[in-house]
């Protein structure tokens, strides 16, 4: 890896340290060479002219087995400038650096990009960015999900859209499909080419919207052991000293037991927009092979609502031989064919199924680093690529301090009077001792 940075880039030192942590992880296998292209004008002219490099902009180059891959400062980080008016200098405000240089590796060393196939024609969000309408100055709507595309696309995966209706089989070449939040049933024929592909070692993550009525998509998971629940999760919380409201966007709590959350072990993320519950019988399906693995429960105080269309009050409150009570599940895995250890790698089917499809969208994703992960480390347990779980952009965090006007005077204090006294009488005692 060889490394044109300037000093003056504002995520040099992120990336060095990085850099450091591959090398150690590698074990000697990744040698890494620092270039400041101001300083070593001539080497830096070399190795431009050997990687046909035609931008000034700091980066770095992959080099594999004469192929190599540029990655650039601007893919590794999101800046804000706004403050450079003010004589500030950027921030940074989201670092993808491992994301970014490990997409690279990946690319260099498995060569093709691995293909997911994206369902359509059930009124999914579509991936597709829409034209531009000529007649008018309005810009076109963007995809709702062009965050999570993004991220996907960074991960030397390419998004391919697959309608369902349009072929005979699922195409060899994707191993992986991806259901997001249908909102109409799937047909008869769809469901067939949707079993086949899962009995041929198939890998599906499926999103689910519960205000969509999809029985024959709910009663494919049932046969796997997964119930659909016709619920919503809700909660009360207190909002004031006397007030309390009924909320219905669900705080999830992630589950330490498997591989795809092992990393965010009782992290919490909010699931915004409806939620229903999920019921799983592992004991039915076990003798097939199959093996489910909760991977969010609801926080305590939730229970699934059975009667979430009442407007009555009185109505929308916990009943012990009606609702759904705690632990409340909201997402699972399905393995069918794996061995059930980490450590041996066996082909299988495999499956994440959330019963909420909103926070997958942009503006859900933007707000929790949580949820990325999430969705990450799932796409990466779907593709056997468990050592690439946990890699998504990391948001720096602002450290602040509250202070009260007690400890506020005190430390108007500390720094007017008290940091300056200290070498004052550091002084006087020299000048004291010289003068004895």
């Amino acid at each position: 890896i060889t490394v044109f940075f300037s000093p003056n880039t504002p995520i040099t030192n992120d990336v060095q340290g990085l850099l450091t942590e591959y090398q150690y992880a590698a074990k000697g296998k990744i040698d890494v060479e620092q270039i400041d292209p101001e300083r070593s004008f001539s080497r830096a002219k070399e190795l431009f002219d050997k990687y046909k490099v035609v931008t000034d902009e700091s980066m770095l180059v992959l080099d594999y087995e004469g192929r190599n891959k540029t990655v650039k400062a601007s893919e590794m980080a999101e800046v804000d400038q706004s403050g450079m008016a003010m004589g500030e200098g950027p921030r940074v405000t989201t670092f993808k650096g491992e994301q970014a240089i490990s997409g690279a590796i990946i690319d260099l060393t498995e060569g093709k990009k691995n293909v997911i196939g994206y369902v359509l024609g059930h009124k999914e969000p579509p991936i597709a960015e829409a034209a531009p309408n000529l007649m008018t100055v309005e810009r076109a709507p963007a995809s709702p999900i062009s965050v999570l595309k993004t991220f996907i696309e960074n991960e030397n995966i390419k998004l391919q859209e697959l309608n369902l209706f349009n072929v005979d089989a699922i195409a060899a070449e994707m191993k992986t499909i991806m259901i997001v939040g249908p909102q109409y049933d799937f047909s008869d024929r769809e469901m067939q080419l949707l079993r086949d592909f899962w009995n041929k070692q198939g890998r599906i993550l499926l999103l689910l919207d519960p205000s969509a009525k999809t029985p024959k998509l709910d009663a494919f998971l049932a046969e796997l052991g997964v119930r659909v629940n016709d619920d919503r999760l809700m909660a009360m919380v207190r909002t004031g000293i006397e007030e309390i409201a009924r909320v219905r966007d669900v705080i999830g709590r992630f589950l330490p037991d498997s591989a795809i959350t092992k990393r965010l072990a009782d992290v919490r993320a909010p699931f915004l927009g409806g939620t229903c519950s999920l019921t799983l019988d592992s004991q039915r399906v076990q003798a097939g092979g199959v093996q489910l693995q909760p991977l969010v429960q609801a926080e305590k105080g939730y229970w699934g609502e059975v009667d979430y269309n009442s407007d009555d009050p009185a109505k929308l409150q916990f009943e012990q031989n009606r609702d759904h009570a705690a632990p409340l599940t909201i997402a699972v895995s399905i393995e069918k064919g794996g061995s059930g250890d980490e450590r041996v790698r066996v082909n299988s089917s495999r499956m994440v199924v959330v019963s909420n499809a909103l926070f997958v969208q942009d503006n859900a994703l933007t707000q929790d680093q949580q949820a990325l992960d999430f969705i990450s480390g799932s796409i990466n347990w779907l593709m056997s690529r468990e050592q690439m779980i946990g890699i998504a952009p990391k948001v720096p965090k602002t450290l602040t301090f509250s202070l009260d006007q007690t400890a506020l005077r005190n430390l108007r204090w500390i720094v007017l009077v008290l940091m300056p006294l200290v070498p004052a009488l550091i002084g006087s005692a020299v000048w004291w001792k010289r003068r004895a």
